[in-house]
């Protein structure tokens, strides 16, 4: 178990593919590059954006062989190593341990919905058979939900379960896990997988996140995070609300995660096809889609507007954002925190 508690932005990473749809290895390591060039503190290789699911195990392994052997030590790895059982997971994690990963990130079983005792054995047997350090990685949408008791008796049990990542985008859950956990292990990881609440989950103590958009705009997220931590409260609000519409739009207007596939071409990096085949009518979508995405980039200063020009609109309420910072601020006060 290593003494260093995972901090800062983590890049969920999208695997750049060929026309055959096979791994594109070039254009995954110069994105490599690239993304740690533009200041991200770790790289997630094999999360949800990466589509982990639609590779086989042995591609999932190479993906993480490029990325490590590409990163070469510069930032810390945590590896997807979720696979269709415990016993395959333990062997991932086994294998990523050989390639120098700092940790693992395991999303609870999947398709078949287990209550908090079949999700508390099923990371109990992993922790106890793996190497390398464990990322509990709660994401309820898709997979069984990791409630705050079953993440209080891993933490309390299991030395090689350092952190979680949590992607429901639950601030008062996230608050509840940091208040339950923390005061047992103070070495324990609280990472955000919700772009939308960056600022906030930050404030009330998590140590970083794993976000999509910093596979995109590692500027924006790695600023966002600088600025949270320094106390530069008003600035920070300012770019949380700028980071909301391009989040929304790269999330919510193609199947995920499509959008972001699509803003990262225009970052200059070629993701090639994705591996999900799409009507005529998504590809119309995302063709439209990839116009709005640019607007939304060119306001950053990241592209060129596209030929027909922008309207971008922003409804952005400083009061409301205001009140959700005072009442984080508020709340934090309350338990001794700030």
């Amino acid at each position: 178990m290593s003494s260093s508690r995972l901090r800062g932005i983590f890049t969920p990473n999208i695997v750049p593919l060929l026309p055959d749809g096979e791994i594109n290895e070039a254009e995954t390591r110069r994105y490599v590059d690239w993304l740690i060039d533009h200041g991200v503190h770790g790289l997630y290789p094999n999360g949800s954006t990466g589509e982990f699911t639609r590779f086989t195990a042995e591609e999932r392994r190479r993906i993480i062989e490029i990325m490590a052997d590409q990163a070469r030590g510069r930032v810390p790895i945590l590896a997807g190593a979720a696979e269709a059982n415990a016993k395959e997971t333990i062997k991932a994690c086994e294998y990523y341990h050989q390639l120098g990963c700092r940790a693992v990130a395991i999303v609870s079983p999947f398709y078949y919905k287990l209550s908090p005792a079949g999700v508390y054995a099923y990371f109990k047997e992993i922790a106890d058979n793996t190497p390398i350090d464990v990322t509990l990685y709660n994401i309820p949408m898709f997979a069984s939900p990791i409630d705050v008791p079953t993440v209080l008796k891993l933490a309390e049990e299991c030395p090689r379960v350092v952190a979680i990542k949590d992607s429901s985008g639950d601030l008062p859950h996230m608050m509840r896990m940091i208040a339950a956990v923390r005061p047992v292990r103070p070495d324990f990881a609280f990472l955000t997988g919700w772009d939308a609440a960056l600022m906030p989950m930050l404030l009330i103590g998590c140590d970083g996140g794993t976000n999509a958009t910093s596979g995109v705009a590692p500027e924006i997220t790695r600023k966002l995070f600088d600025l949270t931590m320094a106390g530069k409260i008003d600035e920070a609000r300012d770019l949380q609300y700028r980071l909301l519409p391009l989040f929304d739009t790269m999330l919510y207007s193609a199947e995920f995660p499509d959008g972001f596939r699509a803003a990262l071409k225009l970052r200059g990096i070629e993701p090639g096809p994705s591996r999900q085949p799409r009507s005529a009518v998504q590809e119309q979508q995302l063709a439209k889609l990839s116009d709005q995405l640019q607007c939304l980039l060119a306001a950053e200063g990241f592209t060129s507007e596209p030929a027909g020009g922008c309207k971008v609109e922003r409804t952005v309420d400083p009061e409301h954002i205001a009140k959700i910072v005072q009442g984080v601020v508020g709340e934090l006060k309350k338990r001794g925190m700030a």
